[in-house]
C-alpha cells in the first residue's frame, strides 16, 4: 500500500488562508452568521460554469479609475522567471525622487529573487504592494492560454495562482492585498467571480505603457502622454536593460505641466471597467 504523503507546508498556507477568508454566496446576503467558506465551496461552487470571455478586459476586470479629476494611477509589474527578475532601479529611484506614489504588482518569482530589495519597496510608503500572481499565468479554469504561456488547467490551479502569492506577501510585509493582476493581464469571467469571492479585485489598465517592456523611448513616453483623468497605467520594473525609464522620465515632467497628479490604487475607492 502506498504510504499516505504528509501535506506541503505551501498547501497548508492556502488551505489556512481560505478557510480564513470569508466569502459569501451570491444567494446569500451578507450578515454575521454567514459561514466561512473552504477551498471546496469555491471548486463546487463554479465546477460546472464554462467561461464565455477570455482576455485583458472581460466582465468585473477594473481597467480605470472611475474620476474626471486629473489622476492617473502608476502601475509598475515585476513578473519574475529566468529572463524576468530584474530590477530597473533608474526607473524606482526616480520616482522616489520625484515623490511619485505608484502600484506595484509582484510575482512570487521576483520576490523569491530579490528578496531584500522586496522588503524595502515594501517598507518604503510610496508604494503599494499588490498581487500579480505566483508563476504568472494567465487566470483560466480551463487552461487557455495567451501569448503561448499555459493559463491554469482548473479551479484549483486559479486558487493557487493567487494564494499562494498572497500568503507569501503577507508573511513578508504583515499586510493584506487587495489587487490581483494575472501574467500576461487574461483572465475569463469566472476567474473573475473566483477573485472577487476572495475579497479582491482585478485590475487591470487602459493605458498600455511599454508593451510588456517591448517599447522604445519614444513609443513609451507617447503611451504616457496619452493618458487621461482617471488612467490605469502599466508598465514594468523588471526590465532596466529596457527603454522604459527613460520614456517615463521624459512623460513624467509634462504630465505634471498639464495638471496630472498620480495616486495609489488603494487611494481612490471607485473604478470604470470597460465591460458591465
Amino acid at each position: 500500500m502506498e504510504k499516505l504523503k504528509k501535506p506541503s507546508l505551501k498547501s497548508l498556507i492556502i488551505s489556512s488562508l481560505i478557510l480564513t477568508t470569508s466569502i459569501f454566496s451570491a444567494n446569500c446576503k451578507p450578515d454575521s452568521n454567514t459561514p466561512k467558506i473552504d477551498k471546496q465551496y469555491i471548486i463546487d461552487k463554479y465546477k460546472n460554469i464554462i467561461p464565455r470571455e477570455w482576455g485583458e478586459n472581460v466582465t468585473g476586470v477594473k481597467t480605470s479609475l472611475d474620476t474626471k479629476q486629473k489622476v492617473i494611477a502608476l502601475t509598475f509589474d515585476a513578473c519574475g522567471g529566468t529572463k524576468s527578475n530584474g530590477y530597473d532601479r533608474i526607473l524606482i529611484n526616480f520616482l522616489i525622487k520625484e515623490n511619485i506614489p505608484a502600484t506595484l504588482f509582484i510575482n512570487s518569482r521576483w520576490i523569491d529573487a530579490n528578496q531584500d530589495i522586496f522588503i524595502a519597496l515594501s517598507k518604503n510608503s510610496l508604494f503599494e504592494i499588490e498581487n500579480h500572481g505566483t508563476q504568472h499565468k494567465p487566470l483560466s479554469v480551463n487552461g487557455k492560454k495567451a501569448y503561448g504561456i499555459n493559463g491554469t488547467a482548473n479551479i484549483e490551479e486559479v486558487l493557487d495562482e493567487i494564494l499562494t502569492n498572497q500568503a507569501k506577501v503577507e508573511q513578508l510585509t504583515k499586510r493584506k492585498m487587495k489587487f490581483f493582476r494575472s501574467g500576461t493581464a487574461y483572465y475569463d469571467e469566472v476567474a473573475i467571480k473566483i477573485i472577487n469571492d476572495l475579497g479582491i479585485d482585478a485590475v487591470n489598465f487602459d493605458v498600455l505603457g511599454d508593451a510588456g517592456a517591448t517599447y522604445t523611448k519614444k513609443q513609451v513616453k507617447k503611451a504616457y502622454l496619452s493618458a487621461a483623468p482617471g488612467s490605469i497605467i502599466i508598465s514594468h520594473m523588471n526590465h532596466p536593460e529596457k527603454e522604459t525609464a527613460s520614456g517615463v522620465i521624459e512623460a513624467i515632467p509634462i504630465l505634471k505641466s498639464r495638471g496630472f497628479t498620480f495616486i495609489k490604487l488603494e487611494d481612490y475607492p471607485k473604478f470604470r471597467s470597460r465591460r458591465t
